[in-house]
């Protein structure tokens, strides 16, 4: 029976980890109002993009309103009194001057131009005050990006502690991971984490950034990747698979083609000499990962030997073959990369 073959030889293999991971934005922010009242006017939608300063909600500050006015016309008679103090106050030092008062009406006509002196700058460090918290009535984005799930209505009342809506920033993400502590000793930073699809297909790659010294309740450790690679591809909050590569030491991979199982046990044919003919030998492994389209291959194959990756539907253990190449296109050696 002829067979297709290929040479077994060793490669750096990776282990790897796969975890279901999320990414989070490092500017995050939770939008909480910072007066009480009724919203009035909702100005944004749930995954509009805005930019920072950006009016998001308006609430009510029409009482706010009617109490600045009323501050300001206040000041124009403070106004008032303090021109007229400060008149009175020279006139009375040249009355002084002249002799024609006493050394008391002008200590008093002093005291009442600072008296109003200060009544004016009180209020008008109370107009500074109701001017800013007036403007706290018009809620803004405090930097730019993406405005999340809105879950207030017009016409409801909020207050201090009323989540508006978060704005998150997608282009400053990371990846959060959490790792069994069993794992922990292995984590360090630089340690490569790649992002795959449900096919395994690389996605994004980058590296560890930080690690958690604490083990939180669930057994696990954090650990971060800042998303370099694949900026702008991905959500915050969003689920993602990632593999994290702990180490590439040398080893064997086969063809997934190459690999039966009989019994939850693993096999594989390779080619062997047997009183001056080739037959197939069937032998058991012990299998790896699957990394593409190979397996690595822990324990019951070596690098030299002819591993038949072709025909092996219609062989059996110690059955005359006739070894070949493999098909046109195919690798020379399971050892080698695969497309």
């Amino acid at each position: 029976m002829a067979v297709e073959t290929i040479t077994l030889a060793e490669k750096p293999l990776e282990q790897t980890s796969e975890y279901i991971a999320s990414l989070k934005s490092r500017r995050s922010t939770t939008i909480q109002p910072q007066v009480e009242g009724f919203l009035t006017r909702i100005a944004v939608r749930s995954g509009e993009q805005v930019r920072q300063g950006a009016v998001l909600f308006e609430i009510d500050s029409a009482p706010q309103q009617a109490g600045l006015a009323a501050l300001e016309s206040t000041r124009a008679v403070r106004d008032a009194e303090l021109a007229y103090a400060t008149q009175e106050l020279a006139r009375t030092r040249t009355l002084y001057a002249a002799g024609a008062v006493s050394q008391r009406e002008l200590a008093q006509a002093e005291t009442a131009q600072r008296t109003a002196e200060a009544a004016l700058k009180a209020l008008d460090e109370q107009l500074r005050q109701q001017r800013t918290e007036l403007g706290y009535y018009r809620v803004t984005a405090p930097s730019a990006g993406t405005v999340g799930d809105i879950p207030v209505r017009p016409g409801d009342r909020v207050t201090k502690s009323t989540v508006l809506t978060t704005v998150d920033e997608n282009d400053v993400l990371e990846i959060y991971v959490s790792v069994p502590v069993q794992q922990a000793p292995d984590l360090r930073i630089g340690l490569p984490v790649r992002i795959v699809d449900d096919r395994g297909r690389v996605l994004a790659t980058n590296t560890v950034t930080y690690v958690s010294s604490t083990v939180d309740p669930t057994q696990t450790v954090l650990a971060k990747a800042a998303l370099v690679d694949g900026r702008g591809d991905f959500r915050a909050d969003q689920l993602v698979r990632v593999q994290l590569v702990w180490r590439a030491a040398p080893g064997i991979s086969v063809p997934l083609t190459a690999v039966t199982r009989i019994n939850g046990q693993y096999f594989a044919y390779v080619v062997e000499s047997d009183g001056g003919m080739t037959v197939a030998r069937q032998k058991g492994i012990t299998l790896g990962p699957l990394v593409g389209n190979d397996y690595a291959v822990f324990d019951g194959l070596r690098a030299g030997e002819q591993l038949i990756t072709g025909g092996i539907q219609k062989i059996r253990d110690g059955a005359p073959v006739m070894a070949g190449g493999p098909p046109a296109g195919a690798p020379g050696a399971a050892g080698a990369p695969r497309g």
